[in-house]
């Protein structure tokens, strides 16, 4: 069973979306929030296994919250709720630490397959979303940022980090560059490693700052995966 926590504002939003995981066998609410301090007492209470976080809220907002959980050890998956017009939250909210995002009109399969998703260690990239995001956002180094240097990655993990970033799967850039998928799973697992981030959407976002991809250059159809880190 998975248990998911509820975060958000709106009292209709959160009805709703609990009438829609608890429809579903395998998924369970354990708890609601109503703003990002009550998400962070409630997920260190309930220990949930996703939390299902909206980016603006009193108090505190999703993203801070998140922030906060992911650097407190939170076991907990972070699932940011959105609208078109918040890409920009959303960006940072990749940057804290989720594992993805999901719109606020999401169907019904599409909520809870995202949860199953990254419940399961996948990240969750919405394609309608997820390039203007990243385009937008990533354009060029974020304030603060150097693009210089590549945290010490050998031509090979370059060469992973950019067809992560082109929202390739393991098996596909097994394929690519003619390595097994074992190879390739362990090649991101020492990147992730070595530039201390979290899963393959920060991947993507550091290839995206550092200039390792450059926007607009992606093939065709690379946007919209979903996969284990």
């Amino acid at each position: 069973m998975i248990s998911v926590l509820i975060a958000d504002d709106q009292d209709l939003v959160r009805e709703g979306l609990r009438m829609l995981l608890e429809a579903e066998p395998d998924l369970a609410v354990a708890g609601e929030a109503a703003d990002g301090s009550q998400a962070l007492d409630q997920a260190r209470l309930l220990d949930p296994d996703v939390i299902l976080m909206d980016v603006r809220m009193p108090r505190m907002n999703g993203i801070e919250a998140t922030t906060r959980l992911v650097r407190a050890g939170s076991r907990a998956r972070i699932l940011m709720l959105t609208t078109f017009n918040l890409d920009e939250y959303v960006y940072h909210a990749l940057k804290a630490g989720a594992s993805g995002f999901l719109l606020k009109d999401a169907s019904r399969d599409q909520l809870t397959g995202g949860v199953r998703a990254v419940a399961a260690g996948e990240t969750l990239l919405a394609p309608a979303v997820t390039r203007r995001l990243i385009e937008d956002f990533c354009s060029g180094p974020a304030p603060g940022t150097s693009a210089a240097g590549a945290g010490g990655l050998s031509e090979r993990e370059l060469g992973v980090v950019r067809l992560v970033a082109e929202g390739l799967s393991n098996a596909e850039i097994a394929a690519r560059v003619y390595l097994s998928e074992t190879t390739i799973k362990s090649h991101i697992a020492r990147i992730l490693a070595k530039l201390g981030l979290r899963d393959r959407v920060q991947v993507a976002v550091y290839a995206y700052e550092h200039g390792i991809v450059r926007p607009g250059h992606l093939p065709h159809g690379a946007e919209g995966k979903r996969e284990r880190s």
